[in-house]
């Protein structure tokens, strides 16, 4: 007995499809009875095109309106079979985009004769117009909600999966269905209006019972021009994603057992986010924001689902024979995997990319016959197997590993927990440096407003990426900060010499170059004294540098990500000196002022000026948090100050040429070699005007320096001097850069009566680097190794640390010579605390009470103190006795021990920890969440594309 047929054709804007699907549908070996076409609203020639190939024999097209959606179509499909009187056993469904190969109704239709108990079963798709790749052979779906096909990407078909099995759905493009299964289960969801509706109507078929099939013989080629964007219809839009993942994850809700729903609604939240994540890093923020709003869609309509499954209840007799064709728990995991596989891929591909295109131009101006033989096998197993050889053989490359290693040994104070000097401690966890950056009121103090310094996130996001150890964090920037500055050097130098001559700087230039530059935080002093600032922004600057070279570049999309780049490690390095942005604003003035004058139409370009500038406002942007708050607050002396603990060492004229602060560092006179090598380098006319370049960064730097230097900054408790640090480092690292193209200049043009004086030359120079790690290795000082003493007992640290309101009031000096006093809460001034409390301002009625408890302490006076959270009193050595006696006298003041000579007191009142509270800023709030999705907009623009959908 032959099977009955009935074709429904669903065509939108079908056009440039209809005819050959139409030939192909004429083609079939197998009669059909009827053919049903279903137009919605085509705005081209598709419903004429069908009326002329099937109205005679089948009646004209059915034209409806073009919001009609796909299960809606079908529907009326069915209902115009009815009222033709059509009997047929089979429904054989269509997409104006999908033809079928001549065999493929009589293949289907076989294998159901062979397969009684089968009532779904679908064809091969491959794609269209290639008709040799692969697109599906059945689907299922994942438990985030991702199409499985089991097919590798781009994969052709080789007859690799021609076997009939059981899956979970088959697309409706060549879906052939039982007449009375389809109308069963009611037809496709009305939820699902274009995509989605084969997955779902397959998972509740196999739920209520029935088996589908994949029929490999036969063939159907598919454009898929919805999926791909090739067409659009009022029901995609312009967001196909969207409607996808909407439809993804409403066939997950709506079929999911009941006791799995709760633990299905939190995943695909979280999914969503790592989703977004993804999109982001691979720089497609709108498949991100896609995903974003299908899930709020569903989540703000719970309605839809619990409608949808309250239908599906009484139709799910087979539930767990459908749950055994779904996709395997593993395969999301796999697929993160993958993904990272791509994205390093990506990464390792752009850096290959950029290798090898420094090769090329490189072996353009390479003599010819150091080019013109190929390269053999034996060449490239001689690579693969000389890579220790070379190493061990090359005195540059050991000269640099030996050179890591006694950086590694100058610093292994680092391999303990670092304080001293100006290095307060670590704090105990990293959860207290995310509090301090996250809220807004910090009960320091007597409590202050005062914003985290912004170097807390960095370091905030460093130690969590460590397992949660501050102190680890510190040790490690301390320790990698030589060879780090080393490397961002050697890189930056490296193309340097490039832009200088065709050539390229000697290997030797550079690596005295890079070394000088990585040892500048060693012998500035800042290292040793633990200015933990400086030390990060010597390390940072070279790749700054580097990443600022992008400016030239004379592609505009180049251009463009060097300003993302940039504006980064601009924003990263200023959250540890922020006077590094006026520096960078000078500068970018200076350079908008030369090039106007020299180029005047290259400053109509926006693409020329666009970049930098908008490197140098990202970074106001991404710090808002902190110097918004900070201006409010009236601490609007953090933009000049060096982080860390006051006073900071004062830089004079003579610190500044030399690369030394206050006396700190190396012996002045290796510095002043540095100097007079980059003065030296504007001798050679053939790199004079790039030195002149160098000198201009080192004038900026200098000239900024003596404008900050003649002021000074009054805070609540001292006056200090401005932080002129990161201005140290800038001027140094002009002055390396400068000698390090002399030194280039020197190599190409050594005649004979300049080789003596390049001898003389190259002596001096290496002093600069030798010296530098002979005095670090030697004769320094580590203070940040010290530690910080404290002279409270400890059983009153210990109770300080069980919360805030348990306070410590240090009152030191005497009356003579005049008293000053501390609140110490929880475990002591911490890092990123130092600042928080030197920029908060005076609290003149705590002030007052300690004013009057050291005079004359009334019970009011207790009690305040009390109220504010003070547990102990603390006259440490040497105690005014003066001051003791009216402490001893005082009612409400219980004597508690300590160490002669200091005095404590035990504070007997009611402790209010209420009284540290504070408001809420709601902008700083604000300013963080933006800050924060700013950070991480400038970041994915920063990485390398591997987008699938765009390649």
């Amino acid at each position: 007995m032959v099977s009955s047929v009935s074709v429904l054709l669903v065509s939108h804007d079908g056009g440039r499809w209809l005819p050959a699907v139409i030939d192909g549908l004429r083609a079939q070996r197998t009669p059909v009875d009827a053919v049903v076409c279903v137009d919605t609203g085509s705005k081209d020639e598709s419903a004429d095109l069908l009326d002329a190939a099937f109205a005679a024999d089948f009646g004209a097209a059915l034209r409806v309106s073009g919001s009609t959606s796909f299960p809606e179509a079908v529907r009326l499909g069915l209902e115009r079979l009815r009222l033709q009187g059509s009997s047929s056993e089979w429904v054989w469904i269509l997409h104006d985009d999908a033809n079928p190969d001549p065999g493929a109704l009589a293949a289907l239709l076989a294998a159901a004769a062979a397969d009684p108990g089968a009532d779904v079963l679908g064809p091969k798709l491959r794609e269209w117009p290639s008709l040799r790749r692969l697109l599906e052979l059945g689907v299922t779906i994942s438990g985030t909600g991702r199409r499985e096909t089991g097919l590798e990407r781009g994969e052709y078909d080789q007859g690799q999966h021609d076997e009939v099995r059981e899956v979970l759905a088959v697309n409706t493009a060549g879906m052939l269905v039982r007449r009375t299964v389809l109308e069963e289960l009611g037809g496709f969801d009305a939820q699902l209006p274009i995509f989605g509706n084969d997955i779902d109507f397959g998972w509740r078929a196999a739920a209520a019972g029935h088996r589908t099939l994949i029929v490999p013989e036969a063939v159907v080629f598919h454009a898929e021009a919805a999926h791909r964007g090739v067409r659009r219809t009022p029901l995609t839009g312009r967001h196909t994603h969207y409607q996808e993942r909407r439809a993804a994850l409403y066939t997950l809700l709506a079929n999911a057992r009941g006791r799995a729903l709760p633990w299905l609604v939190v995943r695909l939240a979280f999914g969503t986010v790592l989703r977004m994540l993804g999109f982001l890093v691979v720089r497609s923020p709108g498949e991100a924001l896609d995903d974003l709003a299908a899930l709020l869609n569903l989540y703000a309509h719970p309605g839809q689902v619990r409608a949808a499954r309250r239908a599906r209840r009484e139709q799910r007799p087979a539930e767990e024979h459908a749950r055994s064709l779904l996709s395997p728990w593993w395969v999301p995991y796999r697929h993160g995997l993958d993904f990272l596989g791509d994205l390093a891929a990506a990464a390792t591909n752009q850096a290959q990319d950029v290798a090898e295109r420094r090769r090329v131009a490189a072996a353009a101006v390479a003599p010819a016959s150091t080019v013109a033989r190929p390269r053999t096998d034996e060449d490239e197993l001689v690579e693969d197997t000389g890579i220790v050889a070379r190493f061990l053989t090359n005195p540059v490359a050991l000269t640099l590993a030996a050179f890591v290693l006694v950086a590694l040994v100058g610093a292994r104070d680092a391999f303990d927990s670092l304080a001293g000097g100006g290095l307060s401690p670590a704090p105990a966890s990293a959860g207290q440096w995310w509090q301090l950056q996250v809220e807004t009121w910090h009960p320091l103090g007597t409590g202050t407003a005062v914003p985290a310094p912004a170097y807390v996130l960095p370091m905030a996001l460093l130690a969590t990426l460590l397992g949660g150890s501050p102190s680890l964090a510190v040790s490690l920037v301390m320790l990698l900060a030589v060879p780090f500055g080393l490397w961002g050097a050697w890189r930056f130098l490296r193309v340097v010499g490039r832009l200088v001559t065709p050539t390229g700087a000697p290997r030797t230039a550079l690596l005295w170059g890079a070394t000088t530059w990585a040892l500048v935080p060693v012998v500035s002093g800042a290292w040793s004294d633990g200015r933990f600032g400086v030390v990060v922004v010597a390390a940072t600057l070279p790749w700054l540098a580097h990443a600022a070279l992008g400016f030239a570049d004379p592609a505009p999309d180049r251009r463009w990500r060097a300003a993302w780049r940039t504006g980064l490690l601009l924003a990263l390095a200023s959250a540890f000196a922020p006077v590094l942005w006026l520096f960078a604003a000078l500068l970018g003035l200076v350079v908008v002022v030369a090039a106007f004058l020299i180029v005047r139409g290259a400053v109509r370009d926006r693409s020329v000026w666009g970049p930098p500038a908008t490197a140098l406002a990202l970074v106001p942007a991404l710090l808002s948090p902190w110097w918004v708050p900070a201006v409010q607050r009236g601490a609007a002396e953090a933009f000049l100050l060096d982080v860390g603990r006051l006073p900071s060492p004062v830089a004079d004229g003579l610190d500044l040429a030399t690369g030394r602060l206050a006396g700190l560092g190396a012996p002045w006179w290796t510095g002043a070699i540095l100097a007079v090598l980059a003065l030296l380098a504007l001798v050679p006319r053939s790199t004079r005007i790039p030195v002149l370049v160098c000198w201009v960064v080192a004038l900026v730097a200098a000239v900024l320096a003596a404008l900050l230097g003649t002021g000074t900054l009054a805070l609540a408790a001292t006056t200090v001097a401005t932080g002129l640090a990161a201005l140290v480092v800038v001027l140094q690292g002009a002055f390396v850069v400068a000698a390090t193209i002399g030194a280039i200049a020197l190599v190409h043009d050594l005649h004979s009566w300049r080789r003596a004086v390049a001898a003389v030359v190259a002596v001096a120079a290496a002093v600069v680097p030798l010296g530098g790690l002979a005095w670090w290795l030697g004769a320094a000082e580590n203070t940040v190794a010290d530690g910080v003493d404290t002279d409270i007992p400890v059983y009153m640290v210990e109770s300080s640390e069980q919360g805030p309101e348990h306070g410590i009031l240090v009152v030191r000096g005497s009356v003579d010579e005049g008293l000053t006093y501390s609140v110490r809460r929880g475990d002591g001034v911490t890092m990123g605390e130092d600042e928080i409390l030197a920029l908060t301002s005076e609290d003149e009625d705590f002030t007052a009470q300690v004013r009057e408890l050291v005079s004359r302490p009334t019970p009011e006076v207790i009690d305040a103190l009390g109220q504010s959270g003070i547990e102990y009193v603390v006259l440490p050595e040497p105690a005014d006795g003066g001051v003791a006696g009216v402490l001893d006298a005082a009612t409400g003041l219980i004597q508690a021990s300590a160490i002669a000579p200091t005095r404590a007191w035990e504070v007997d009142r009611p402790l209010d920890a209420a009284s540290l509270e504070g408001p809420t800023s709601w902008l700083r709030v604000a300013l963080l969440v933006l800050a924060g999705l700013g950070t991480l907009v400038v970041v994915v623009l920063c990485l390398p594309t591997t987008s699938r959908r765009r390649s």
